[in-house]
This record gives structure tokens, C-alpha cells and sequence, in this order.
């Protein structure tokens, strides 16, 4: 018999065609197997539209072979009615014979009733097969949901000296093209984008998708007297930004100013996005930004970009407290990846 390891993996392939597109649910995929032999597919393709477990069952010819049939889900299937029904009625309408499910979905509306209601059917079910790279798989979800908070990346290019600008601030650019590229994937994979004050005002950044295909993140400034002009990019309009200060809440069209406490910290900001259904956000300088999140230890990991250039003096880059977990080559940069434990 084939291992429910192989099938697990195949599942969580499916899961990866849904990122960016899924937010704030889970990357979920699903695989029906009957006697060794797949005979359905599916995966969450968008949120609002139908589940990993409703695709795969619709994917599968034959119907009446459900009721001998495994199905392999990433996620526990869901026991709550949302935008479409529970998923977990689903398998056990269809009489499948057996669920095998990678994670736990720690989420109260979930949290085990899914399971429940497929024992409680006489169903077989198996948990934990290859949970942690399920868990990976939606580190953004659980974190979400057990951090009431947003999975927050960090994200820089510095020199091969150490800096991140010159002392004027200026910047731009440090890396490579295909590292640039390689930046504009992530923009589009995650919910939303921040920068501070500093770096909007000097680099004027867009903060969009450009050289890739994919949706714009939410654009985040941090501005607390509300110093930056208003014919900078951030404040054209063109994607919603949200920009954070201590003088006044407003909405203007996309734009909107929220207002938080004199002397507010990242944690402010972050609690504001969780009650926003924000999943994930990178963070993208400046040097000043970054290093409140590293000290506050609100992080979960560092992207760090480092190119053969050199400036010779300027401001200084972050420096990660912990060791490289990831270095990958791109042409002449060096991408090292850091995980907060």
C-alpha cells in the first residue's frame, strides 16, 4: 500500500497553488485516493468560493467510489458555516470511508468538532501525518489565530559593508533585478506591506506588484504628527493604505488615517491589523522600523538581502539575533533567511 505520507505531500502541493490568493483562510488541498489510485483533486483556490474538500469531492467521476475512498486533507476539515458550508458535513454526506488530516485547525470554531463530526459518522480518521510541514505550510494562519496577531516578515537589502542608504538616505538600488523581482513575488504572496516615515518620505516607494503577477498588499505608513506631503505614491490612492499617526482618523477614499495613543508601540500596530483580519505583513524599512521590531521580539522572520556593493559609510543595517537558517545565491546578492524561535 502507498504510504498516507505520499498522498499527505501530493495534497499539500495542491495547498500552495492557493497562496496570496486565500488570505484569511488557510492553504488547505485534498486528495481522494480509492484502492491506490487517486481519483480526486482539489485545493482552495480563493477565499469566498469553495473549499480544498468540495473541489476534490466535485474532481471525482465516479461518485459512488467515495464511500470505499480515503480522502487526505491538509487541514482539519471545517465544522462551521462561513462564506459555504462545513466541509466536514460534506465528506460525511458523500459516506467517505476514511479521512486522513495533516493538522489540527487551532482556529474555536474548528478546534477538533470538524473530527468530531466525521467519528461521530462512523468515519475513520488518522491526524498528525506530517503535521509540522502542514503547520509550516499555514504559518501564517495559525499565527493569526495563536498570537492574535499577523506573521510578520522582515525584509532589507544592505551592502556588502553593512549599510542600508547612505547618510542623505538614499538608496535605491542596492540589489540586483531578479533580487528586485524576487521581492515583488512576496508583495503578492502576503496581506500587507509597511514601511516608516523616513523611508517613504526619501524613497518614495509605491509599495504595488510590478514585476510579477499577483495582488497589491495593503500599503502601511507609519507617520505619527503627520509630516509626510501628500503627493507622495503611498497617498495616490491607487491601493488602500492605512497610515498610522497620533492626530486624527480619517478615511479618504482608499486612503485611511487611524489614529493611535502618543507614544505607541508596534504592538499597537499590529493589534489594529489582527481586528483588520490581516494574516501577514512585510516589513520593509527603514533601518529605524526594523530595529522596533527586533526589539520588541514581534517578528517571525528576516529576509535579508546582501549585494557586492559597497558604500563606505551611511546607516547602518539591522542585525538578526539569530543565526542564519537560509542563505540562497541570486546572482551576485546573497539572500539569508532568519526564523525568530
Amino acid at each position: 500500500m502507498i504510504s498516507d505520507e505520499l498522498y499527505i505531500r501530493r495534497a499539500l502541493e495542491l495547498a500552495e497553488f492557493g497562496r496570496g490568493k486565500v488570505s484569511p483562510n488557510p492553504l488547505v488541498g485534498c486528495v481522494i485516493v480509492h484502492q491506490d489510485r487517486i481519483i480526486g483533486e482539489g485545493y482552495h483556490q480563493r477565499y469566498g468560493q469553495a473549499h480544498a474538500e468540495v473541489n476534490a469531492v466535485n474532481s471525482v467521476e465516479n461518485q459512488e467510489l467515495l464511500a470505499e475512498a480515503t480522502a487526505y486533507v491538509t487541514l482539519e476539515p471545517c465544522a462551521h458555516v462561513g462564506k459555504t458550508p462545513p466541509c466536514a458535513n460534506l465528506l460525511v454526506e458523500k459516506k467517505v470511508k476514511r479521512v486522513v488530516i495533516a493538522a489540527f485547525d487551532t482556529n474555536p470554531l474548528v478546534g477538533g468538532k470538524g473530527i468530531q463530526i466525521l467519528k461521530d459518522a462512523g468515519i475513520e480518521v488518522q491526524t498528525g501525518v506530517l503535521e509540522n510541514e502542514a503547520r509550516t505550510q499555514n504559518k501564517r494562519f495559525f499565527t493569526q489565530i495563536e498570537k492574535k496577531r499577523p506573521y510578520v516578515i522582515l525584509k532589507w537589502a544592505q551592502t556588502a559593508d553593512g549599510f542600508v542608504a547612505r547618510e542623505d538616505f538614499s538608496s535605491k538600488w542596492i540589489t540586483n533585478a531578479s533580487s528586485r523581482q524576487l521581492v515583488h513575488k512576496w508583495r503578492a504572496e502576503e496581506d500587507a506591506i509597511m514601511v516608516g516615515k523616513n523611508t517613504a518620505k526619501y524613497d518614495d516607494p509605491a509599495l504595488n506588484v510590478r514585476d510579477w503577477v499577483g495582488k497589491n498588499p495593503l500599503r502601511i505608513v507609519i507617520d505619527s504628527k503627520l509630516e509626510l506631503p501628500s503627493t507622495l505614491k503611498l497617498f495616490d490612492e491607487a491601493v488602500p493604505t492605512i497610515c498610522f499617526n497620533t492626530l486624527k482618523s480619517e478615511v479618504l477614499g482608499t486612503l485611511e488615517f487611524v489614529m493611535l495613543r502618543t507614544g505607541f508601540q508596534v504592538s499597537d500596530v499590529l493589534e489594529d491589523l489582527h481586528k483588520r483580519n490581516i494574516q501577514s505583513i512585510i516589513i520593509e524599512g527603514g533601518s529605524y522600523l526594523l530595529n522596533k521590531f527586533l526589539a520588541s521580539e514581534l517578528w517571525d522572520e528576516a529576509r535579508v538581502f546582501t549585494s557586492s556593493n559597497k558604500f563606505g559609510s551611511g546607516i547602518a543595517a539591522p542585525i538578526p539575533p539569530t543565526p542564519v537558517s537560509e542563505t540562497i545565491e541570486i546572482l551576485d546578492d546573497t539572500l539569508r533567511i532568519y526564523y525568530h524561535v
